[in-house]
């Protein structure tokens, strides 16, 4: 048992806090606080100002296959794998350090986060359980999300060779139909 401590309670709450704010699930918050459901149910109405959203977390590694998502993702493990080996966090810490030099990073490019914190911690939990890892683009040396022990000798990212219909959404062709 912990011993109480006011400054590892504030440490913990803080984490919490920052955890809402980048949109984080109840169940993330329990895996990675020593707080009390009770407690983080209040905190996240206090933050939030509305009740958690409830349902199932998003449990496949196959999410992270898929063109768009996998770009992201790989981005997201980069960053927090550099954060790992250079920065001297881990833990929640780098996860949260992680996500937002993505969210950062998407940003800047005018893009929108696909990845959610939430899809993030199991990303990285699919890493520490082998369940994923990265292989090397031939044509670019960029780093990718694939499933572990599948064959990647000749792998080429999505970003080399996107998808016949990669940015054809319906968003897409609607902005391009309006008139200048």
């Amino acid at each position: 048992m912990r011993n109480k401590s006011v400054v590892n309670e504030a440490r913990e709450i803080h984490i919490a806090v920052e955890l809402i704010e980048l949109g984080a699930r109840l169940q993330l918050l329990q895996e990675e606080t020593a707080l009390s459901r009770e407690r983080l149910l209040k905190l996240y109405k206090e933050v939030k100002g509305a009740s958690p959203s409830k349902g199932m977390l998003p449990y496949s590694t196959d999410w992270f296959m898929s063109w768009q998502p996998n770009i992201h993702s790989s981005l997201f493990i980069g960053i927090y794998q550099f954060l790992l080996k250079n920065a001297g966090v881990k833990g929640v810490e780098a996860l949260i350090k992680a996500y937002r030099l993505y969210q950062e990073q998407i940003s800047f490019t005018g893009g929108e986060a696909l990845l959610s914190v939430t899809r993030a911690w199991f990303l990285i939990r699919f890493f520490e359980a082998d369940m994923l890892q990265l292989a090397t683009c031939v044509e670019c040396g960029g780093q990718f999300v694939v499933h572990t022990n599948e064959l990647c000798g000749s792998y080429v990212c999505g970003i080399c060779h996107p998808p016949s219909r990669a940015g054809k959404t319906k968003k897409s062709v609607e902005g391009q139909a309006l008139p200048a």
